[in-house]
C-alpha cells in the first residue's frame, strides 16, 4: 500500500509565514502607527505565535527592515542614460514609500535607529547597502556621492510623510527629480 503522507513537514511553509508576517506588519503599522505596532500585535494579525516571529527576527527593528526589503524588492535600475536611470529610481522609491504602511514603517525604524546603534547597523548593512552598491555600479559613482543621493531623496520623501502623513504628490516628485538631476545627472561616472 502506498503512503499518502507528504514529504513536507507539517505546519505553514517558511515562505508563507514570512509573507503573512510581512503583510501583517505593514497593515498593523498602517492601522496603529509604528510605535503601537508591537511584535505581539503583528504576530496576532499574522495568525502566528509571538515566538515564531522572534525565532526569525530578534527585534521589531530587524523585522521591519526585512519587511521593507521584501516590500521594495530589487531596484529597477532602468533607463538608457544616466538621467533616465536616476529619474526612474527616484520615482520608484517615491512610489514604494507611498505604499500603505511602507512609509510609516520606514520612518519609524529610521527614527528608532537614531538612538539604537545595533538597529542603525542593520539598516545600513541590510537595507541601504544593497541599493547603494547597485547604484554605485549602475552610475559609476563613488560611495560618498551615492550616499548623498540616497540621503537627499529618501530624506525628502520621509520628511514629507512625517510632516503630512501622506506620500509626496507626483508633481512634487517631478520637482525632486529635476533638482536631483541638476546635481547628479552629469556625474563623474559613465553615461
Amino acid at each position: 500500500m502506498a503512503s499518502t503522507t507528504s514529504a513536507r513537514p507539517p505546519g505553514r511553509p517558511r515562505a508563507g509565514v514570512n509573507d503573512a508576517v510581512f503583510a501583517a506588519t505593514l497593515s498593523t503599522v498602517q492601522e496603529l502607527g509604528y510605535a503601537r505596532a508591537t511584535v505581539e500585535r503583528i504576530a496576532a494579525a499574522a495568525g502566528v505565535a509571538k515566538s515564531t516571529v522572534y525565532r526569525r527576527w530578534p527585534s521589531k527593528g530587524a523585522l521591519i527592515v526585512d519587511c521593507l526589503l521584501d516590500a521594495f524588492g530589487p531596484a529597477p535600475l532602468e533607463g538608457t542614460g544616466r538621467a533616465e536611470l536616476l529619474a526612474s529610481t527616484i520615482r520608484w522609491i517615491a512610489a514604494k514609500i507611498g505604499e500603505p504602511g511602507v512609509g510609516d514603517a520606514f520612518a519609524g525604524v529610521f527614527s528608532d535607529a537614531v538612538s539604537d546603534p545595533a538597529l542603525r547597523e542593520i539598516l545600513s548593512t541590510r537595507l541601504q547597502d544593497p541599493y547603494r552598491l547597485a547604484l554605485q555600479d549602475a552610475l559609476g559613482e563613488p560611495e560618498t556621492r551615492v550616499l548623498f543621493l540616497i540621503d537627499v531623496v529618501v530624506g525628502v520623501l520621509l520628511h514629507r510623510m512625517g510632516m503630512t502623513g501622506a506620500p509626496m504628490a507626483d508633481a512634487d516628485v517631478d520637482a525632486l527629480v529635476e533638482m536631483v538631476l541638476a546635481h547628479f545627472a552629469g556625474g563623474t561616472g559613465r553615461d
